[in-house]
């Protein structure tokens, strides 16, 4: 397999919409079994749990099970989409859990976990672990929990995410992320001075030409329709938290939830994350050629090798109950201690410390 290909599938979408339009000869037919026949391997669960949330609509209306399609209907579905290319093996994986009930799990991930399987990472899985972790655990409906996933942060990204541990929670917490409904902060620590003190990135992502594993940012070209634009549309608030002269931190807001989306876009207006090696900030940005200040960097580089972004916020409406959910995680140890040495040496204190 290529490294393209590799990339690809490690970054699919957790989710897929379809449009389907019915053909002219088609007999009446129940959406559900229709549906069936139209998506290949779908299973018949998959398509109930996501009628019985709302996720299927023949004409724009949500419509149930026993609705039955008619020539030229319009049938759109959000289904879950995850990744099937790697038979699951349950492995003792240790991970931390945030918040835990019968119809989701909130994981606070550790930088260096990969979320599932995929070519050169066949185990060792956070995905690898929590089908360990479930494997006596029953959802509230007495059937057996497994781990779906409905969205995911890069292996070197910290922080939280959501798991459902059944179809059904899955299909709902997929339309929310699908609709832009979830609450996402993350902190990160980029490259340079910010100008003002908060800002909005806009610009549709997609894969580089040159270099398949990055994403590059594409503008959006008024009047074409969505499907033939470059990239997809992506959205990231940001506000400065902290400012230390050559580095700055900030908390960026995810409206849009697309690969690498805060990297992307960070590099985009010349201020990449902080020891990001991928998208340029794995090298001196800014600063001044002295060869003390050089050595600092190194040691903030040698304390945080990975890119400085953690998923710090996250909140959901509950699938099951309603209920609003709000979780909030620490900055890990790593993470925090590169932000001291930038914090001391902003304030002339390293030089007198060192």
């Amino acid at each position: 397999m290529s490294d393209e290909q590799r990339e690809q599938q490690e970054q699919q979408e957790l989710y897929e919409h379809h449009r389907i339009t019915v053909d002219g000869g088609q007999a009446p037919m129940r959406v559900d079994r229709y549906l069936q026949m139209r998506i290949e391997g779908i299973s018949r669960n998959k398509v109930q749990a996501a009628i019985r949330v709302g996720c299927v609509q023949v004409n724009e209306v949500v419509v149930k099970s026993n609705h039955k399609v008619k020539p030229l209907d319009v049938v759109t579905v959000l289904l879950p989409n995850p990744p099937r290319e790697f038979e699951l093996v349950p492995e003792d994986v240790e991970f931390k859990v945030a918040y835990e009930d019968e119809d989701v799990i909130v994981v606070d991930k550790r930088p260096g976990l990969v979320v599932h399987p995929a070519v050169g990472n066949y185990n060792g899985t956070l995905l690898n672990g929590l089908l360990y972790y479930m494997q006596d655990k029953t959802t509230r409906n007495g059937e057996s929990a497994a781990p779906f996933l409905v969205h995911r942060i890069d292996k070197d990204t910290s922080g939280l995410l959501v798991v459902a541990k059944n179809e059904e929670a899955q299909a709902v917490l997929a339309r929310q992320f699908f609709e832009h409904t979830i609450e996402r902060k993350y902190n990160a620590l980029v490259w340079g001075d910010m100008e003002g003190d908060s800002g909005t990135i806009e610009g549709n992502l997609g894969r580089s030409p040159q270099d398949r594993r990055i994403v590059c940012v594409y503008p959006h070209e008024e009047g074409l329709p969505e499907e033939l634009q470059k990239g997809k549309h992506a959205v990231t608030h940001w506000r400065v938290l902290e400012r230390f002269g050559y580095v700055t931190l900030v908390e960026c807001v995810l409206e849009t939830g697309r690969t690498h989306q805060i990297r992307a876009h960070m590099r985009h207006i010349g201020h990449p994350l902080f020891s990001d090696a991928a998208y340029g900030g794995r090298e001196i940005v800014k600063g001044t050629t002295f060869t003390r200040y050089r050595q600092f960097v190194e040691n903030c580089f040698d304390l945080l090798p990975r890119q400085a972004l953690h998923a710090r916020v996250l909140g959901f409406v509950h699938p099951a109950d309603g209920r609003v959910l709000r979780f909030e995680s620490a900055v890990p140890e790593d993470m925090e201690q590169c932000i001291a040495k930038w914090r001391k040496y902003s304030t002339g204190r390293w030089e007198t410390e060192e």
